[in-house]
This record gives structure tokens, sequence and C-alpha cells, in this order.
């Protein structure tokens, strides 16, 4: 496990301050705003810890509404919607400096057994076999705003060993691609059962913190658009929804398969499928975002 990886999971161990109040440090980002992933990941191990250990998340939806200030610490206030015999719901409102930032509704579930189908995996090649993040950003760095933005990419995300299966959006800037992207990815070393945060729901969270990383470059790819770094477009999330449907692990390799059915109106929609290496369908993710071209 590397200092990121380290720093990531104390990032997500959050100090509690009431019997529902949590408090969550935020860290320096690449844009002036705290990162999506760490907000709905933060949010997460807040409710999950208001509910039983055996009872791991099924599904999240969450609204992004203000930028986090990545200065400040964030409070997360649960709400205990509702605990039955098989499922549990909770509400999360994070706050900074008076205001609501972001808004989490979570349910859970106990194991049990039901009916089994699923999408089959599509075609990847393995993961050790395409370049790491520090092989192939610095390949692009005069693309980007600014000088230093590959090294600031690269400390944040330290954490997580991602590779793309194909060039990323700012390789092909100016070049119109289909419309989807597929990323590898795992944590930068093995995980322990001995943190402040019980497993399955830590993996769970990474995940989560993972799946706002890259689930908007689909859109980016279909109108050959590099991303904020390269400056041809500006984009935030608006929307984030997760649903679990198998066991994983965040520290073994999981295959992100996204695309873009459709953008209009300043806003983009991205899809994604998390598969095990295994081939079992863990986890589907939709998202919106705001994805504007900036004015000359």
């Amino acid at each position: 496990m590397n200092d990121a990886l380290r720093s990531l999971l104390d990032l997500l161990a959050l100090e509690r301050i009431e019997q529902d109040i949590f408090r969550g440090e935020s860290r320096a980002s690449v844009v002036p705003r705290v990162f999506g992933g760490q907000v709905a990941a933060q949010a997460l191990v807040a409710a999950g810890r208001t509910v039983p250990a055996d009872r791991p998340p099924h599904s999240l939806h969450a609204y992004f509404l203000r930028p986090g200030d990545p200065g400040a610490p964030i409070v997360y206030t649960v709400d205990r919607i509702r605990d039955g015999r098989s499922f549990t719901t909770r509400r999360v409102v994070a706050v900074q400096h008076g205001q609501p930032i972001f808004h989490l509704s979570a349910s859970f579930q106990e194991a049990e057994e039901g009916l089994e189908h699923q999408e089959p995996m599509p075609p990847a090649p393995d993961p050790l076999e395409l370049p790491t993040a520090a092989e192939i950003l610095p390949r692009h760095a005069e693309r980007f705003l600014a000088p230093g933005v590959a090294e600031r990419l690269l400390e944040s995300r330290a954490a997580i060993d991602l590779r793309y299966v194909d060039e990323p959006p700012y390789a092909t800037v100016g070049e119109p691609r289909e419309p989807r992207s597929q990323v590898w990815f795992r944590t930068q070393g093995k995980l322990d059962d001995t943190g402040e945060i019980p497993r399955p729901l830590l993996d769970i969270c990474l995940v989560t913190y993972v799946s706002d990383m890259t689930l908007l470059d689909s859109i980016l790819l279909a109108h050959g658009r590099g991303g904020w770094a390269v400056g041809d477009v500006v984009g935030a999330s608006l929307d984030h929804a997760m649903w679990f449907h198998r066991p994983l692990h965040a520290d073994e390799w999981l295959l992100y398969d996204q695309e873009s059915p459709t953008a209009q109106g300043g806003r983009g929609l991205g899809k994604g499928r998390i598969f095990t290496a295994e081939g079992q369908l863990a986890v589907s993710v939709i998202q919106e975002g705001v994805i504007r071209v900036p004015r000359v």
C-alpha cells in the first residue's frame, strides 16, 4: 500500500462528532473544488456507519448541489429514513459554510438468494499490458492548459492504478470517436480488514470514489474534445446513481465500461458498467454532467 492510498483511506475515515453527524476533511484538487467522487464516497461512509455491517449498500442516488471548498471540512448529517427487515434507507446531506453542497440517498440490504442473470462482460485486453498513467500522461503534457497539470493529475490519482484501454480524450483532441471508453482500475496496494471502515463497505466506497473519475469521458470522445485540462470544455457532475449487484474487491482489477447515449442543452449523460476480472457484473453507474464549450 503506497502513501497515497493510506491518505485516501484516512480521508474516508470520518470523525464522528455526534450520533449521526460526521466530519470529513478535504484535499487539494486539480480543479478549484472538491472532487465529486470524494464527497460521494465520504457520504456513503457516513450512511454506512449507521447501518449494521451485514447490510452493504445496494444503491445510491446523489445530487451535486454546489462546488465544495477543498480548504474546509465537510459535515455529513445522516437521517435514518427506514430500518426494515431486509432493507435500510439513509439520507445524507453534506454541508460546508452553512450551505448544502451534496445530497445522497442510499439503500442497504442484507444478503439473500434470488434469480440470477447478467449482461456478458465486453472484450478488453489484459490490464497489465496497458500503459500506466505515469507512462501516458507525460506524453501529452504539452496539450494541457498550463505546465504542471500532468503532474497534478498524477498526484490526484496516485492511490488508484487506472489504465485506459484506448487513448484518453486528451490524447486525441480534434478526432471524434465512438462515444465509448474503457478503463481498468484497482487500488495501489492491497487492502486489509483491520481498518475503521469494514469490508465490503470499504470496497464499495472506494469504487464510488473512482466512478466519478472517467464516466464523462465518452461524451468528450464523441466530439473530439480533450476535457477541462486541455481547456476545450468546462464541466461538472450534476447527479450520480449507482447500483451494486455483486461482491467486488477494490484492490483487484475491475473493468469500467462506459458510454454516452446523448448530449444536449449543455448536459451530457454517461453510463457505466463495472465488471470483475472474472466477468461478474458488479456495479451499474449513470451520471449526468454539465458539458459546455467555453465562449471565445
